[in-house]
């Protein structure tokens, strides 16, 4: 889609509600002509026949959101989920089926117990080849939460341990875990999440009791209400919509991590909603932030799976395997560079501490991150190597 004036294809939007929270989604598309006006950070986007819901988040709805007591403490849940596993794990599709279950919260002051729908989900870790025990949804009933720790919560994303009898997956977790943290440090336009140690218990007596690191992913809607936002579901984002400071942020942050999966502004060939490993968020005519998930296949995790799923892919960019970096931010937001690396400057003490106080996470894999970190650092602290790290591979 072509981002500057003249004639693109235009879509329509309009305001959708799941389960009471504003979704903006996708209607239909039109031919027409783009206007684009930016002044410093606001923007302004003119669309002869788009019609864009008016619609603010309320304070309180904000509020809500940013007090929900599931992310207001980094403390490690004890969880039980009780379910019928191995007939879950049987639905592996896209629109796999949800079946009844239990999470017990296990708490100093006794357990609380709540009926929960759960289902698979994913995409590369829903596959047999990578994943034994896929990830999960739970889906709360909200009234019975409402004096729980999960008061607010409607459908919550659970990252698995993925494979029962393999050590260094459960480290993948906690690893996969702290990179949410990251970004997290950096913005508050992203996913919030809780670390929990989770007993899985198969209620159709299949599968063996097993007790792994799981944690739990803050939902679209409740990330982007907190921010003053809607969760956007469209195919694409037109390019003059996106936010460039944010887009430099994240396109800095994918570096640091060691991400060439990702895009802010279309999608997989498998995929039906903008974006690949990212979930735009904004209202009316932008801006639009497309905030990133999924860090498995990154070289700050570098799972065993990693290289092998993207390849082909790293040998296009110019790279051998995830953990040699490739930018793959955006020209056009190049001029934010210099702030945003003070950003990260600013935080690095913070980032490393993180690692540095997880109990959970074994001191090798801790010095390791930290040394695949200090090589990003020199690097855009080292004017001879910034033009050529972020000017030659940024996308048009």
């Amino acid at each position: 889609m072509s981002s500057t004036p003249g004639v693109a294809e235009q879509r329509f939007w309009s305001l959708r509600h799941s389960a009471g929270n504003p979704k903006i989604g996708w209607l239909g598309r039109r031919k027409g002509s783009v206007r684009a006006a930016a002044s410093g950070m606001a923007l302004t986007v003119v669309w002869p026949w788009v019609v864009l819901a008016q619609v603010a988040v309320p304070d309180s709805v904000r509020r809500a959101a940013a007090s929900a007591p599931l992310f207001a403490s980094h403390g490690t849940l004890t969880l039980t989920v009780e379910a019928p596993l191995a007939t879950i794990f049987r639905e592996r599709g896209q629109n796999s089926e949800e079946y009844r279950g239990k999470v017990v919260d296990h708490q100093r002051e006794g357990q609380v117990s709540l009926g929960v729908d759960i289902r698979t989900r994913g995409k590369t870790r829903l596959s047999r080849r990578i994943c034994q025990f896929p990830p999960l949804r739970l889906d709360f009933p909200r009234q019975q939460a409402e004096a729980t720790v999960f008061r607010g919560q409607d459908k919550v994303k659970l990252v698995s341990h993925c494979q029962d009898d393999r050590s260094e997956y459960e480290q993948y977790v906690v690893q996969e875990y702290l990179v949410y943290r990251v970004l997290n440090l950096l913005t508050d336009l992203s996913f919030r999440v809780r670390l929990a140690r989770i007993t899985y218990v198969d209620t159709d007596a299949k599968r063996d009791t097993v007790t792994r690191y799981g944690f739990l992913i803050e939902g679209d809607e409740m990330m982007a209400a907190r921010n003053g936002w809607q969760a956007l579901a469209v195919p694409a984002i037109p390019r003059v919509m996106a936010d460039p400071e944010y887009l430099a942020l994240v396109g800095v942050f994918q570096y640091l991590i060691g991400n060439p999966d990702w895009s802010a502004f279309g999608v997989a060939p498998d995929e039906d909603e903008c974006c690949h490993n990212t979930q735009p968020v904004g209202t009316q005519a932008g801006p639009v932030f497309s905030v990133p998930y999924d860090f498995d296949v990154t070289g700050a995790v570098y799972t065993r799976y990693a290289d092998g799923l993207f390849r082909p892919q790293d040998r296009n960019l110019g790279i051998r395997t995830v953990r040699d970096r490739v930018y793959r931010g955006f020209c056009a937001s190049a001029g934010y560079l210099p702030q945003v690396f003070g950003l990260f400057n600013q935080r690095r003490e913070a980032i490393y501490a993180l690692y540095r106080e997880q109990a959970h996470l074994g001191p090798k894999i801790v010095e390791q991150t930290l040394k695949y970190f200090d090589e990003f650092y020199h690097r855009i602290n080292d004017p001879r190597t910034i033009a050529k790290a972020f000017g030659a591979t940024c996308r048009g």
